[in-house]
Parts: C-alpha cells; structure tokens; sequence
C-alpha cells in the first residue's frame, strides 16, 4: 500500500497525484466499479473507512472519505491518498477546512471516476433530505443509516417524508436476513394471517420497518413490542385457525423458527457487521421499491399510532 499525503492541496492536484501514483505501481482505474463517497466526522472516519473497504473488495472502487473540520479556519483541503496493488481501489482522505466544509461538492466532482455510478454514504449524521444535499445529488444511491440518530424510530419513519428513489437506510439492509425467512416459511401452506407483532430492543429502527413491511405484504395489523435485546429478538404472526408463525432470536446469532404443523427448526440469523451491509446495498444500483413500499407504509402506521 503506497500512501501520500497533501497539505493545502487542491482537487486537480489530488487527481494528478492518483494517476501518477497508480502508473508508478501499474494499477489502472479501469478495474473500479464505482465512486464511494462517504461523509463522515474525525471520530467516526476510521469505522467508516474500514467497512467501505472491505466493502470494496468486492465492489473495487474509489472511496472518496469527507471529512469536515472547524469552518472557522482559514480554507484549506488536506488529503491522504492510499493505493496498492493489494487494494481493493483507492482511497482519498480529505479534510476540509474554512468555507471548503460548505463545498465540499466542488471539491469531490474533479475526483469522480468518470462513466461510473456514484453512491454516497452517511454513516452518521445525514441530512434531512440527501436527495437535495450538494452532496447527495451527486450519488445515484444515497445510503443513510437511522441507527445512528438520536430518535431512530423517528427518522426511519420520517425518511418516506422526503424519499427519492435512490434512498435507502441501513436499518432496512439489516432486514435481509429476517425478510428472506419470513418470505420462505410462507412457501409451504398455512392458514390466512389475521395479525402479529415485531419484538425488539426499544428504539431499534428496524423493528417498525419490518413491521411496516409485514403489513404492507400481508394486509394484516403488525404492532412493535419492546423487548430486551439485542436488537430485533422475534416475530409472531397469527393465523386464523389459531396457530401461529414465530421466529424468536435470544443471541443475536441463531433463531427458532416454528411453524403450525412443523417441528421447530434452528436456523442462522446473526447480526452483521456494517461491511457487509454496505456491500449488499453496493451491488444494486437501481430504486429499491420494496424499501420505498415499506417507509410510506410506516409512515402511514406512525399518522394512525400504530408505531
């Protein structure tokens, strides 16, 4: 891995530096996918950076890190560039400085790998509408994560507000796992569900997205229930004739799921790292209609008291 570092550089000289880096060690920019750009503050960079690369590994791209310091400096732009032969792409530090935190935009639009998507990325604070961020208008995908808010039931709830097609969150991504058990315990017959309920941690914005999603998919009432963790710890769904669906997680890593008429059956549910999250969200590139299906149904739940 070659490292290089800027002082009071400028995004041509930052553009010039990767070429002529990537010439000296003979790796092209032909074999990256896709411009990655994260926002992100000092404290959270160094989490951030690691899961976009080992995202990358099996997205190569080029990951162009944010990073805004004190606006009250005199402007300046600072960055670190990593390549290798070894690396899944290249990645660019920067650090803004003075008015520069209020551009940042200008400062990144010289550095986008050009005929390739751009996606962005906030691991924590986001704006309240990244579709219309100077940043986030320039992503084909904008990646936010309701976790990391302060009220995350309330921000997952609110991003069907001012959704895009485009937009997703990780708390959605989060679901995969639980949304491919429940669609294939359906796979066999049972009887008409008439309701259930989502068990999570307090304040676990996947818990009234995945409520959000069953109701939508079944028609059926879904209500959200506290429970003590960690994270989402079980599901229930009632059917008419009395029997019911569960899948109860206590671990964080395997699930029970038992079905009317079935023996119980153990099945892998762990929770994942945030890397493995991002590479799932990296590997489509369109709208994600179910998510957006999803958020305006729980935005409904949430106008009715349901959530």
């Amino acid at each position: 891995m070659t490292t290089f570092n800027l002082t009071d550089t400028t995004a041509s000289k930052i553009s010039s530096t990767l070429t002529r880096l990537r010439h000296q060690i003979g790796a092209p920019a032909v074999g990256m996918v896709l411009t990655l750009v994260v926002v992100v503050d000092e404290a959270g960079q160094y989490d951030a950076l690691r899961a976009a690369t080992d995202a990358a590994r099996e997205h190569p791209s080029r990951i162009l890190m944010v990073i805004s310091r004190d606006p009250a400096e005199p402007n300046r732009l600072d960055a670190e560039i990593r390549v290798g032969e070894s690396a899944p792409g290249e990645v660019v530090l920067l650090r803004l400085y003075g008015e520069l935190t209020e551009h940042a935009d200008s400062v990144i639009t010289p550095l986008l790998l050009t005929d390739t998507p751009v996606v962005v990325w906030w691991p924590g604070d986001c704006p309240d509408l990244p579709a219309k961020n100077a940043i986030g208008h320039l992503g084909s995908r904008r990646i936010t994560d309701a976790r990391a808010a302060r009220d995350g039931v309330s921000a997952i709830a609110g991003r069907a507000d001012h959704y895009v097609p485009g937009d997703t969150d990780l708390a959605w991504t989060r679901l995969t796992p639980w949304r491919s058990l429940l669609a294939a315990a359906f796979d066999q017959p049972m009887g008409k569900v008439t309701g259930g309920e989502v068990e999570a941690a307090a304040g676990n914005p996947s818990a009234p997205l995945l409520a959000a999603w069953l109701c939508d998919r079944l028609e059926v009432p879904i209500r959200v229930t506290e429970s003590a963790g960690p994270g989402l710890t079980g599901v229930r769904l009632s059917m008419e004739d009395g029997g019911e669906l569960t899948v109860s997680r206590g671990d964080a890593r395997l699930a029970t799921l038992s079905r009317p008429g079935n023996p119980d059956r153990r099945v892998a549910l762990a929770r994942r790292p945030t890397s493995e999250l991002l590479a799932e969200e990296l590997r489509r590139l369109d709208p994600d209609d179910i998510y957006a299906a999803a958020i305006r149904r729980l935005a409904e739940m949430k106008g009715r008291g349901g959530v």
